[in-house]
């Protein structure tokens, strides 16, 4: 492809509603133009990205016998509501009519419809295994997109299901599709983790993220120093920590505490350590009341709440609701609580079993107690359970070793999901003795655009963006750096056409520019190998080959330019022969 032809208008100055890295780089490096909010044109460039991601995908799912099909965009309501999620799923669901007054939704996933596809025509255990995924765009209308294609509205996905007669069978399924996730991501180049999940909307009982790691990620993980153990830290498992000794325990006393709410102020006003003090939270699991208490220095999981209450929904309470519970907010404790709170369900983190000499809210304004014993002055209270976030130093649950913490960009999610929808839409079929029995379903997918993103993220510099080679857009990026030389434009000439005989993807800048011009576009737009011809270069018979990943410049005999890029996209490091500083 020659530059004075590709449709990549660059930027020099950086959008002003572009937050992060990869939003920033892209629309600089004319890939992406913003349509509206969360929505937004690829150009050229993005799309030969988008297609080698797209690539990778179909060859792993081929090989791990999943099926690509492509189904409807615009699904009717009937199906929705007959798996539960036409209320349930939020006002993330686009839903419409159409001129008949028929409601409709614009898919933001497609669990309804691949199991309305498969019980009209599967029939018998003998069809099965069946793993059906499409590449698709979907919509899901998010009330704040921001970071780009990071939380956009409108985005590619590839979405694969998968049905079994059997729950063994069904996570044999699983297993395959965790493979061939680790594959797909390991060949776009990008370091990531496979880590335990929470299932969130979509339901069911296993699930893991891949989650790409990266400073900007949205998502906080966790991952064993020893183990392969990892896990988002809503899901991290943590283990029961000892229970401190009862000896010498301080009597109970109230404090005074002049607006000091925080964990911070109170802990810093009564010069005592965070640890000492007890976070507790008032929250609403499907309309009833839940109180959960916490180290000061820790965090209410709200995930492990809702999976301990076996809650549909919940949410932190409203002033008017903790009022009506006797309570008084940023003052709230478990001594002396009204008859209404006592009533509530409390929650104890494990953490605190055995702890002595805290200090919780007095349940009145501007005061504390100090010296309090749970176990000794709250002995009703006697559900401790794991209900916090998971955080850098906790041990490991598998094998007791500290836990890291990392950022991280959730690219792929896979479900186990059991026979949840299959029950509710009645996808069943007979098995091996006869009985009609609900199929087992997992459901697996991978942001496709946000892999985009997120590789950038993970590979880049001031410069711009550095593509793992085989998501890039091109391969090798050809310059002249002397548009006038009649020598120079016919080297790059004969190296643009020697490099398409040798199917090298390439990308030929053959504009009448300066070269700082040249070089700073090709820094921004990142591709892997670039090859610049000189008037100078060409009087010693070299040319200057660069990885983009890295400041040195090789002098390469002209004749053995292209075996190099060639030997290089094998993965060898050939160019290391012709170093000039």
């Amino acid at each position: 492809m020659r530059a004075s032809k590709l449709y990549a208008p660059t930027l020099k100055e950086t959008p002003s509603d572009a937050e992060v890295v990869s939003h920033q780089l892209l629309t600089r490096g004319g890939y992406i133009r913003k349509l509206t909010a969360g929505i937004y044109d690829y150009l050229p460039l993005a799309y030969r990205v988008i297609r080698k991601i797209e690539a990778i995908i179909r060859e792993e799912l081929d090989r791990a016998g999943a099926q690509e099909i492509l189904l409807p965009t615009v699904q009717p309501a009937e199906i929705w509501r007959e798996s539960g999620r036409w209320q349930q799923y939020g006002p993330e669901l686009l839903r419409m009519k159409d001129r008949k007054g028929g409601e409709f939704c614009l898919g933001p996933t497609h669990e309804e419809v691949i199991v309305d596809l498969v019980r009209r025509d599967v029939r018998s255990w003998r069809q099965l295994p069946i793993n059906l995924y499409q590449i698709q765009g979907k919509f899901r209308d998010e009330i704040r997109p921001r970071a780009g294609l990071m939380r956009g509205r409108e985005f590619i996905m590839k979405d694969a299901y998968s049905f079994d007669v059997s729950e063994s069978a069904a996570l044999e399924s699983y297993d395959l599709m965790y493979q061939a996730y680790n594959a797909i991501f390991q060949r776009c180049g990008l370091d990531f983790r496979p880590v335990e999940a929470d299932t969130g909307s979509i339901g069911g009982s296993r699930s893991h993220e891949f989650q790409v790691l990266a400073e900007s990620g949205e998502d906080a993980i966790v991952s064993c120093s020893h183990c392969d153990y990892a896990a988002n830290v809503e899901q991290a498992e943590l283990l029961a920590q000892p229970s401190a000794s009862h000896d010498n325990q301080s009597s109970l006393e109230r404090a005074h505490t002049p607006m000091k709410k925080s964990i911070e102020e109170v802990s810093t006003y009564l010069k005592r350590a965070v640890t000492d003090c007890v976070k507790t939270l008032v929250l609403i699991a499907d309309e009833s009341p839940v109180i959960a208490l916490v180290r000061g220095d820790h965090e209410v999981n709200e995930i492990k709440v809702k999976k301990r209450l076996a809650a549909q929904m919940i949410r932190m309470a409203t002033e008017e609701e903790i009022e009506h519970l006797g309570l008084v907010s940023g003052f709230i404790g478990p001594y002396e609580v009204s008859d209404s709170a006592q009533e509530a369900r409390w929650l104890i983190d494990h953490t605190l079993k055995g702890t002595t000499d805290l200090v919780v809210g007095a349940n009145r304004s501007d005061e504390h107690f100090i010296g309090l014993s749970l176990q000794r002055d709250c002995p009703q209270l006697t559900e401790y359970v794991d209900i916090r976030m998971a955080a850098d130093g906790d041990p490991c649950p598998r094998c007791g070793s500290n836990l890291r913490s990392f950022k991280g960009i959730e690219v792929g999610h896979i479900f186990y999901l059991g026979t949840k929808y299959s029950e509710a839409m009645k996808c069943t079929v007979l098995d091996e003795t006869g009985r009609d029995t609900p199929m087992v379903m997992g459901c697996y997918g991978i942001g496709v655009t946000r892999v985009m993103a997120a590789a950038i993220e993970q590979n880049h510099d001031r410069f711009g963006i550095i593509w793992p080679h085989s998501i890039a857009p091109f391969e090798l990026h050809i310059l002249t750096l002397q548009s006038n030389v009649d020598e120079v434009v016919d080297c790059a000439e004969s190296l643009y056409q020697g490099a398409q005989e040798r199917r090298i993807e390439v990308l030929f800048d053959d504009r009448d520019l300066r070269a700082g011009g040249k070089f700073k576009d090709a820094d921004l737009i990142g591709i892997p190998y670039r090859v610049a011809i000189g008037g100078r270069g060409l009087k010693e018979g070299v040319a200057e080959v660069k990885r983009r990943a890295e400041p040195t410049v090789y002098k390469v005999p002209i004749p053995q330019v292209l075996d190099a890029i060639e030997r290089e996209l094998k993965g060898e490091d050939y160019l290391s022969q012709w170093v000039d500083q």
